[in-house]
């Protein structure tokens, strides 16, 4: 199997590198990704500018290609089905992330981990989305990481729709388990404040300053990551369901 692995936080990412080690359990991987950070540009494109494309001489994961481009996420797939590769040898599986920090309720429409998976589907190809809930404990993620993504490669979703994956920061010993079917929930994953800050030479800066919610309703990806399981789910794709 042929697989593509992208995320939106860039090249050096060390979760971008463990999603890379695990695929290549499941076929032959080849890595795209941006140059820089490229949170929250959602399905973003880039249009009337070169886009420089560097292969990666030392990414950490032995037997796979990879590649920088000053782009988006979306731009990492979308050139893989439109003439980087020749005709037959384009991906056969996306993978998206691992993003550090969760994909849930209202944000997944600003993730470019999300939109990236979503590009890949126009293509009528499988894509899986995979993030991490910030804080710095990712050893339920490195314990669980390979199983699910094996499971996953195994259940093909319908036209227009991706799995989505979120991992909750916690200990072993706080983990409850894993929990399917989780929907988005009814809110967004950050409470958002934006104000403004007066400059000196006139006029102001817009800040933003966010904060997690405590919890959603029962049945969501957000319950889900509060509680300390996985949660999996799946985002469709309305205009093409």
């Amino acid at each position: 199997m042929r697989i593509l692995v992208t995320n939106d936080d860039g090249i050096r990412s060390e979760y971008l590198a463990m999603l890379a080690e695990a695929a290549k359990a499941l076929g032959e991987v080849t890595v795209i990704a941006p140059s820089q950070q490229c949170s929250a540009m959602s399905h973003r494109i880039t249009l009337y500018r070169p886009m420089e494309f560097h292969p990666v001489e030392d990414f950490p994961v032995e037997g796979v290609r990879a590649y920088r481009i000053d782009a988006t996420p979306a731009d990492c797939v979308r050139i893989s089905f439109h003439g980087l590769f020749e005709k037959g040898e384009e991906p056969e599986l996306v993978l998206s992330g691992i993003n550090d920090g969760a994909n849930c309720g209202y944000d997944i429409l600003y993730s470019a981990t999300v939109g990236a998976a979503m590009e890949a589907v126009l293509y009528h190809v499988p894509a899986i989305c995979f993030s991490q809930r910030r804080g710095g404990c990712d050893l339920v993620m490195k314990e669980h990481l390979s199983s699910i993504l094996e499971e996953l490669v195994s259940r093909r979703l319908g036209q227009g729709e991706v799995w989505n994956v979120n991992f909750p920061c916690c200990s072993p010993e706080e983990f409850r388990g894993i929990l399917c079917d989780r929907k988005p929930a009814q809110t967004p994953f950050f409470d958002d404040v934006y104000y403004r800050q007066e400059r000196e030479e006139g006029g102001w800066d817009i800040l933003l300053k966010a904060k997690e919610v405590t919890g959603a309703e029962e049945g969501s990806d957000i319950q889900a990551l509060a509680d300390g399981y996985i949660s999996v789910g799946v985002i469709r794709n309305k205009v093409m369901g």
